[in-house]
């Protein structure tokens, strides 16, 4: 059964910087591409990145472009979301997700495309 585990959550102030981690575990077969969602309080859970499983193919929303970095390491099958000049509009709780594919180049930006979640993260921005 695959699992997905967050770390590196906390509390930091605006303009600072946090490295949210998920390792995936329980794969046998197949290709994951995997994302980072949010959800902030009285929000719906919105999409932060995404990446694919050979780590080629990446995207963003909008808000975080040019801050936000999603990366992979497959000999962990770990995935990192390196976030930057963070501002309190940030705060949320960050959940990682994955889907079982065959190919190597997709990546996937909605929440329903998703089979797999990890447990989230809170994340906390102080203004």
């Amino acid at each position: 059964q695959v699992q997905l585990v967050e770390s590196g959550g906390g509390l930091v102030q605006a303009g600072g910087s946090l490295r949210l981690s998920c390792a995936l575990s329980g794969r046998s077969f197949g290709n994951f591409p995997m994302g980072w969602f949010r959800q902030a309080p009285g929000k719906e859970r919105a999409f932060v990145a995404a990446i694919s499983w050979s780590g080629g193919s990446t995207a963003y929303a909008d808000s975080v472009k040019g801050r936000f970095t999603i990366s992979r390491d497959n000999a962990k099958i770990t995935v990192y979301l390196q976030m930057n000049s963070l501002t309190p509009e940030d705060t949320a709780v960050y959940y990682c997700a994955a889907k079982k594919t065959y190919t190597e180049s997709s990546y996937y930006t909605r929440a329903d495309e998703y089979t797999y979640w990890g447990q989230g993260t809170q994340v906390t921005v102080s203004s």
